[in-house]
Order: structure tokens, then C-alpha cells, then sequence
């Protein structure tokens, strides 16, 4: 219970700080000191094109500059890497709407993974993860994160409106879980809370589901 407490104070804090991102970190001589600086406007109807979600994220000499211009349930995504050993290209993409970034080497590799946390349109809100790793600074390969096992207890009483947050080197996903005649905008059972590490994979790293906590609301 104790370190379920203590993770759960981790991420509201890592929550907390994540609302407050659209102030730039202290400049700091470190090279493993995070810079975070984000810059997040709301695209009118008529304009497909601009800026939903901006971010831009340093760790170890290594700096993701991500953009995601859009107005709808799809939106565009870009990312630009700088940093490596070599020349890695950008990575163009489309996905859900984004609602955080952020940058951690969670495998103590010595170079840091990007994820991006996005989220569906429509009452379902259901979260996913992009991430990529580096390849010793070479180039750049997407992490793999699982769907939830619909088989699983992990699926007991989920209907979306995820959250995610790295603790420490954790990737940590929570959500209210819903009893039978719960409407999908007041959900009365527990929080639950998954944890994710990052592995090795066959081709690339993989996110793999760990321990899963469910905790009573008061």
C-alpha cells in the first residue's frame, strides 16, 4: 500500500507539473537536465492546418520538436529529431488528439525515449501511447505499446478516458473503472492503475504490461 501511495503522488505531481509545461524549464549545464518547453492552442473550425499541440523536449543532448497541426477527430503529426550521431529523418504521421509529451530514458541506456500520450475523440476518450527509442543514437525506431487484453481483468469495467505519466523509469496508466449502471460521464467503481516497463523486443523495444492496482475513491 505504501508504494502505491507513493506512485500515486508521484503522478499527480507529474500531472501537476505537466499543466504548468508552457513555462520553459531553468537552462541548466547538466546534460542530463530536462528541457521541456510547450506551446498548446486550440485550432478554429475553418483552419485544418494549425497548431493543436507543440512541444519541445531535451534530454542528454538529445531533442524531440514535436508538432500536431488539426481540428478534427484525426490529426496531423511531426516530429523532429536532433541530437544523434547521424542523420535521422522526420517522422510524419497522423494520430488521435495529443494531450502530453514527454522525454525519459527509462531504460538507463544513456539515450532518451520520446512518448506521446494521445486520446480519442468522442465520449470514449480512449488513451494510446507513441514511443520511440533510440538506437544508441543512431536512428530512431517505434516502441510498441499493447492493447488492453479484452480477456484480462485489466479490461474490468474500462470505457476509456485514460491517463498516462511516466514515474521514475515507469510508464504508469490509470483510469475510473465503471460499475454496471454507470453513465460514461460518472464512473463509481475503483482507479486503476497499470504499470508499463520498457524491453528489448524481437525488432524493437516493447512496452510490457507489469503490475495492475486497483484503488478505492474516497
Amino acid at each position: 500500500m505504501k508504494k502505491v501511495s507513493i506512485l500515486m503522488s508521484l503522478f499527480i505531481l507529474n500531472s501537476i507539473i505537466s499543466c504548468n509545461s508552457g513555462t520553459e524549464n531553468k537552462t541548466s549545464t547538466d546534460s542530463t537536465a530536462k528541457k521541456d518547453t510547450m506551446v498548446a492552442t486550440a485550432p478554429t473550425a475553418s483552419d485544418s492546418n494549425a497548431v493543436s499541440f507543440q512541444k519541445k523536449l531535451t534530454l542528454q543532448g538529445i531533442t524531440y520538436d514535436i508538432t500536431c497541426t488539426g481540428n478534427g477527430s484525426t490529426r496531423n503529426l511531426t516530429i523532429v529529431p536532433t541530437g544523434f550521431k547521424g542523420t535521422v529523418d522526420k517522422i510524419a504521421m497522423t494520430c488521435d488528439p495529443i494531450t502530453n509529451a514527454e522525454i525519459e530514458d527509462l531504460d538507463k541506456d544513456g539515450f532518451p525515449e520520446l512518448l506521446i500520450y494521445t486520446q480519442s475523440a468522442g465520449s470514449g476518450s480512449y488513451g494510446n501511447v507513441i514511443g520511440y527509442s533510440p538506437n544508441k543514437g543512431l536512428s530512431l525506431s517505434q516502441i510498441y505499446f499493447p492493447e488492453l487484453d479484452k480477456a484480462s481483468p485489466t479490461m474490468k469495467g474500462y470505457m476509456g478516458h485514460d491517463e498516462f505519466a511516466i514515474v521514475e523509469s515507469t510508464l504508469v496508466r490509470r483510469f475510473k473503472t465503471y460499475e454496471g449502471n454507470d453513465t460514461n460521464a460518472k464512473p463509481t467503481g475503483k482507479m486503476r492503475q497499470i504499470e508499463y516497463k520498457l524491453k528489448e523486443g524481437e525488432a524493437s523495444k516493447k512496452f510490457v504490461m507489469g503490475k495492475s492496482t486497483d484503488i478505492a475513491l474516497q
